[in-house]
């Protein structure tokens, strides 16, 4: 049985969910364990997924963020980690 694709959840009106970008949301949907995890994850923790992946300057940066935050996911982690945050907030 496939699962199903992710689809966003529109945050409260006190947050804001930032734009997930097409090649993450493709890498998140590609694995069962990191969409669980996504699912759960708080939407203050989606943003900084997403802004600690946007936020490279360079494409080989933002690739390799990618594949290490999938891994981080898959192990359970819920928000990239040395990382100063989300600078949005």
């Amino acid at each position: 049985m496939t699962p199903p694709t992710l689809k966003l959840q529109r945050a409260s009106k006190k947050e804001s969910l930032h734009t997930i970008p097409a090649d993450f949301r493709t890498a998140i949907n590609s694995d069962a364990r990191v969409k669980e995890v996504w699912a759960d994850i708080t939407p203050l923790a989606r943003n900084e997924w997403i802004c600690w992946v946007t936020s490279a300057k360079q494409e080989e940066t933002r690739t390799r963020r990618i594949v290490v935050g999938l891994s981080k996911m898959r192990g359970g982690m819920r928000r990239p980690c040395c990382w100063a945050g989300c600078p949005h907030r």
